[in-house]
């Protein structure tokens, strides 16, 4: 009888462990930051009359970059930057995202495309940009064409 006592606390402990998940320590998982979007939004604000951007052409947009916050009404979270440039549509160089974002807008168009970490910079995150977070663009294409035609000034 003495012994049945302390086998049943033993096993009792041993099941409460087992259902917790071993009673602590790191389980390996990834931890989550919410601030990033699950998938791909791109949003029409304004839609462009103009040539479309499609792979290999030359496009020319402005932009306004933010990082994605879960917490924010529209998800813009703290304003990076802003700025014009011109790329090749398509061309190594760009984050994927934001390539994925220009693609069939036309010119004169406006667009705010949410981008996941996957798609931007990812797991190491860099230039002013935590691991693992999204990032939000408004973009205006300006043009889409040649890179002769499609120079800033």
């Amino acid at each position: 009888m003495k012994l049945k006592f302390p086998l049943i606390a033993a096993f009792v402990a041993i099941l409460s462990l087992t259902a917790c998940g071993g009673g602590g320590g790191d389980s390996g998982a990834e931890v989550v930051n919410p601030n990033n979007p699950t998938t791909l939004v791109k949003t029409d604000n304004a839609l462009g009359t103009g040539a479309e951007a499609t792979a290999g052409k030359h496009v020319a947009v402005s932009y306004i970059l933010w990082l994605y916050s879960a917490s924010a009404a529209d998800h813009k979270g703290t304003r990076l930057e802003n700025g014009s440039f011109s790329f090749d549509l398509g061309a190594p160089g760009i984050i994927d995202g934001f390539q994925q974002g220009v693609t069939g807008m036309k010119v004169g168009g406006k667009r705010t495309v949410e981008v996941p970490a996957s798609l931007a910079y990812g797991a190491r995150g860099g230039n002013g940009i935590p691991p693992n977070n999204g990032l939000v663009f408004e973009i205006t294409l300006t043009c889409a064409g040649t890179s002769a035609q499609c120079k800033l000034p």
